[in-house]
């Protein structure tokens, strides 16, 4: 037989979701929303008026209550991790490349 604690993702086995679920769940929640947050804006934000911004949060909160629930087996946040990382390494190389093109 299989543990659950041996099922869990990354993230969720170290915020111990298993033995203390409550904080667990808060910080893998957070967790998930804080690299939703960056990946957003790294990669598909756009400058807009307060409320809308404001909107756009509340409905990613929204849906990384679902993505919460599917990180504990899945690895969401880990997912998040890369795609964050991949987003960052493209937006240095552009604002090298940009930088470059300036200079010459």
């Amino acid at each position: 037989m299989v543990e659950v604690s041996e099922r869990l993702s990354f993230f969720a086995s170290l915020f111990m979701v298993d033995k203390n679920p409550k904080l667990g769940m808060w910080l893998l929640f957070i967790t998930i929303f804080l690299l939703s947050v960056i990946v957003y804006k790294l990669g598909f934000a756009k400058k807009l008026p307060l409320l809308k911004s404001v909107i756009i949060y509340l409905f990613l909160g929204v849906g990384c209550t679902v993505l919460t629930f599917l990180g504990i087996f899945l690895p969401v946040a880990e997912g998040l991790v890369v795609a964050s990382l991949i987003l960052i390494i493209y937006k240095v190389r552009l604002h090298q490349s940009k930088n470059e093109e300036a200079n010459s």
